[in-house]
């Protein structure tokens, strides 16, 4: 049931956009840039008050598109309660923590843990979850990505963490579902590129 969100938003792209330490207004104008370049997958994290307003600014511009926001860095359940307030429609987290995930599921949030090893996938798989943040990716490496396709077949992979416009396709090859880009979609000579990749 959860997994339909994330299935239907990357049917559709396979780039997320991670927006850190944004004001509300500079939130909005990159989030719109994503959101006219394809990327209709964006994250906010929630680590300062500011952040939280971004995502409530950046929520509301989604949610006349059609369009879905998350929450990341959640690491605490009273978190999973501001992003829910924010209008986040999913959260996201570096590491699993059942807590959280279940946090999240009960406040109507698809969730999105973060995983590095094969137990991490085990017990989100054994929690009903089925798409999963590989974090941090450039330190895992595609050869990762091999790797757990064997026994997981199942899991959908966003790679995060230290991914760049050059390097994901190398993550896709390696059966990364889709990616996760931070400071990338500033750079305005990226933006092209961006484009393709999520398309």
């Amino acid at each position: 049931m959860f997994s339909l969100m994330f299935d239907q938003a990357f049917s559709t792209t396979r780039v997320m956009v991670i927006m850190r330490g944004l004001d509300p207004e500079e939130s909005l104008r990159l989030a719109t840039v994503a959101w006219d370049a394809g990327m209709t997958m964006v994250e906010i994290p929630i680590q300062s008050p500011s952040a939280v307003a971004a995502l409530r600014t950046v929520a509301e511009a989604a949610a006349a598109r059609g369009l879905f926001v998350g929450a990341g860095t959640v690491i605490t359940t009273d978190q999973v309660l501001v992003a829910r307030d924010a209008g986040a429609a999913y959260t996201v987290s570096p590491g699993t923590d059942e807590a959280i995930i279940e946090a999240s599921l009960a406040a109507g949030l698809p969730t999105l843990p973060g995983v590095a090893t094969a137990s991490d996938i085990q017990r989100c798989v054994r929690l009903g979850l089925r798409w999963l943040k590989a974090f941090p990716a450039s330190v895992l490496t595609p050869a990762w990505f091999t790797a757990m396709r064997g026994p997981f077949p199942e899991v959908r992979f966003v790679a995060t963490g230290g991914v760049t416009v050059d390097s994901a396709p190398e993550y896709w090859a390696a059966g990364a579902r889709a990616v996760a880009l931070g400071s990338a979609l500033s750079d305005p000579s990226t933006l092209d590129a961006l484009g393709k990749l999520a398309a």
